[in-house]
């Protein structure tokens, strides 16, 4: 693209939509096992349009098609503590079948932007794009150095993405203090005078476990005392059915006070299940964030119908709220009973900050420009993003991708789901907010 002529009269609101469509078409399938398309086709995409702008961006590939596009941006002052802004650009999986439109065609239906990755997160990437692409065209520097991340890998856990720059590359977080990143800053409408933007400052921690029961295998017609996959499935249904009790964080305890304050009642984090039905489409992440949760997500056993196998295994999601891993572990034990073996298959650490500070205010200051009734709240997301990889460098990290959404949109519902979408006011709405942001960061 010439950055000459009409060209350098276009804005970030003008080129998100086209980016976020773009970005969608690229299939970054993550299976987890390195059987998908990668993400170099989406790291070369982002760089090129870095290059464009005169910024100097580097892929870093970690493993064959595994890459991630790294670019700093010179701030005015470049003896504050920089800002890092990340992204991941691999999406789960998506059967198109079950879909409206195809997941990777990016169309435009109904006000919306709709494909695998609209919300998690290619939205972002876009809107992060359009914003620094506007900004460098007109020459308009950030206050203070960015670093700018879009990632491989976040669906799998990091390893090939921001935890192998972490490891290996940490002279490109060189004087980052702060950061914001994913699963943040979207819209809950309370009322026509009261809009909240959940921000994210927690998120739970996580270990993925295998489950394994040895048992005496043996003939199918017999009556058999010592079979694995009962033993399991046992198991597996008291750990599906437990409920864990509600344990109330700092960031819980902030959240819901902001919550009463705007519903005009207090509220009692025991008795939530009305609450939570008066929260459409953010009652899901809420509810996750009041306590420990073990879903059980795969069973497998056996290989002929007549043969009782020697061994039955599950694997189970489990995510503990920060403070609380030793409990969960030990709730876990409890639960599942000796005769199952549990072994880590991921695990990860839980984070929480304060929700104050320069950058806490500089996001509300942005929203509120944009958005007059918007009040900016801390909650906590109860899976992980790659926050958990950049806190080891001590890096403080929110989740802030704003967008001013629909209340009928069951945004929660979009992760990872069917038809997945993102409203086109919205991404224009986060490229103006964030604009704002990094002026008052």
């Amino acid at each position: 693209m010439s950055e000459s002529g009409t060209t350098r009269n276009v804005t970030g609101e003008d080129e998100v939509v086209d980016l976020c469509r773009d970005l969608i078409r690229i299939d970054t399938s993550n299976y987890g096992d390195h059987s998908g398309p990668g993400e170099r086709e989406a790291a070369e995409y982002v760089a090129e349009k870095l290059a464009e702008v005169g910024l100097e961006p580097r892929i870093f590939e970690s493993h064959k098609g595994r890459a991630s596009t790294v670019a700093r941006i010179e701030g005015e002052d470049p003896s504050r503590p920089a800002l890092l802004i990340h992204g991941h650009t691999d999406v789960v999986p998506a059967n198109a079948a079950d879909w409206t439109h195809h997941p990777f065609s990016g169309e435009i239906a109904d006000g919306m932007v709709w494909g695998r990755g609209a919300v998690d997160m290619k939205d972002m990437d876009a809107m992060t794009l359009a914003v620094v692409r506007e900004r460098m065209r007109t020459g308009r520097k950030p206050p203070r150095d960015i670093v700018l991340a879009f990632l491989a890998d976040e669906e799998a856990g990091g390893t090939f993405g921001a935890r192998h720059l972490v490891d290996n590359h940490p002279d490109l977080f060189e004087g980052v203090t702060e950061a914001i990143g994913e699963v943040g800053g979207f819209s809950f409408t309370v009322n026509e005078k009261l809009r909240l933007y959940l921000v994210e400052t927690a998120q739970k921690g996580m270990h993925w476990m295998k489950l394994t029961v040895d048992g005496t295998a043996g003939h199918g017609s017999m009556i058999h005392k010592d079979n694995a996959i009962t033993e399991l499935s046992e198991a597996v249904g008291r750990l599906g059915r437990h409920k864990f009790p509600v344990r109330v964080t700092k960031t819980l305890r902030h959240f819901l006070d902001e919550l009463g304050d705007a519903l005009g009642t207090e509220l009692d984090p025991e008795n939530m299940d009305e609450t939570l039905a008066k929260l459409g489409g953010i009652a899901k992440l809420i509810g996750a964030s009041l306590q420990n949760t073990a879903n059980p997500t795969q069973l497998g056993a056996g290989y002929k119908v007549n043969v009782i196998p020697g061994q039955a295994t599950a694997h189970v999601d489990g995510r503990y709220l920060p403070g609380y891993e030793e409990e969960f572990l030990a709730d876990l034990d409890r639960i599942l009973g000796p005769r199952v073996k549990r072994e880590d298959v991921h695990a990860d650490k839980a984070l929480e900050t304060g929700f104050d500070g320069a950058l806490v205010d500089a996001m509300q200051t942005a929203l509120s420009a944009e958005d007059p009734i918007a009040r900016a709240v801390p909650y906590m997301l109860s899976a992980g993003t790659d926050a958990k990889s950049f806190a080891d460098l001590g890096i403080r990290c929110f989740g802030f991708a704003p967008l001013k959404l629909p209340p009928e949109l069951d945004f929660a519902g979009m992760f990872h789901g069917v038809d997945e979408r993102v409203p086109v006011d919205a991404l224009q709405f986060g490229v103006r907010v964030l604009d704002r942001f990094i002026d008052a960061s």
